[in-house]
C-alpha cells in the first residue's frame, strides 16, 4: 500500500474519494466538514439527506463510515466518517477512531477505488489528540490489506499537524 502525508486542502485533491470527518447528522458542519459541504455544493447535503437514519438525527453512528458522490469535488466521492469526542482516552475512542480508518478503505475497495485522502479525523472539535489520533490512524491504515492496491494519502491542513503525523510515522518506521 502506499502511503504519503501531505500539506493540503482535502477539498482540493484529485483522488478517487476525499474522507470526510463528519457528525452523525451527516448534515455539514464546521471545519473540514463544512469545508467539504462549501467545495462539493448543495447536492452533497441533498445527498447526505437522502441517507437514511438509524437513530433520531443519526445517518451515520461514531466509527462508521458512509459515500456519497463528490459532485463539486475534484474527488469523484465522499466517504463519510464519524470520529469519536475525545473523553479521555478510556470510553472507546481509540476503537472508533481507528474504525473510521479501516471502514473508509474497505468500503474504497468494496466500490472499486483505488486512491483515497483522509484528514485528521477528531483532531478539531473533537479533541483528540493529534499524536494520539495518528497513532491510532497510522497502525489501523497500516494493518489493513493490500488487496486490491490502494494508494492512501493522509491530508493535513498545516505543516504543524503534519510535523506531528510525520514524527508518528517515522517512530512507527523505527519499531
Amino acid at each position: 500500500m502506499f502511503m504519503d502525508i501531505v500539506i493540503a486542502d482535502i477539498t482540493q485533491l484529485e483522488l478517487d474519494a476525499i474522507v470526510n470527518a463528519a457528525n452523525p447528522g451527516l448534515l455539514g458542519g464546521g471545519g473540514v466538514d463544512g469545508a467539504i459541504h462549501r467545495a462539493a455544493g448543495p447536492a452533497l447535503l441533498e445527498a447526505c439527506r437522502r441517507i437514511p437514519e438509524v437513530a433520531p438525527g443519526i445517518r451515520c453512528p461514531t466509527g462508521e463510515v458512509r459515500i456519497t458522490p463528490g459532485f463539486n469535488l475534484p474527488a469523484r466521492h465522499v466517504i463519510h466518517a464519524v470520529g469519536p469526542i475525545w473523553q479521555g482516552g478510556g470510553q472507546g475512542e481509540a476503537d472508533a477512531l481507528a474504525n473510521c480508518y479501516r471502514r473508509s478503505i474497505a468500503l474504497a475497495r468494496e466500490v472499486g477505488l483505488t486512491s483515497i485522502a483522509f484528514p485528521a479525523i477528531s483532531c478539531g472539535v473533537y479533541g483528540y489528540p493529534p499524536h494520539r489520533a495518528a497513532r491510532v490512524a497510522l497502525s489501523a491504515v497500516h494493518d489493513t490489506s493490500d488487496e486490491p492496491p490502494i494508494s492512501v494519502t493522509l491530508c493535513c491542513f498545516d505543516a504543524r499537524m503534519a510535523t506531528v503525523w510525520r514524527a508518528v510515522q517515522a517512530d512507527a518506521l523505527q519499531s
